[in-house]
């Protein structure tokens, strides 16, 4: 597996098992489920601070916190 395209992380069981839950209802992987999620939440985000997301998005990649 390549170390630069993949990450894994620990979440608590409960967690997982509403993912895999979430998951079995939407017909998506749990790792799509994942992208989901998050990208739905730096548009929310994005809207929240009145910036563009793609402005958003790469102050988040480029780990400023301004």
């Amino acid at each position: 597996m390549d170390i630069n395209r993949w990450k894994s992380v620990a979440i608590q069981k409960e967690d997982y098992t509403l993912l895999k839950g979430l998951c079995k209802d939407k017909f998506r992987a749990p790792g799509a489920m994942i992208s989901k999620l998050v990208n739905d939440y730096v548009i929310h985000q994005a809207k929240k601070e009145k910036v563009p997301v793609d402005v958003y998005r790469k102050k988040l990649l480029n780990g400023s916190k301004t």
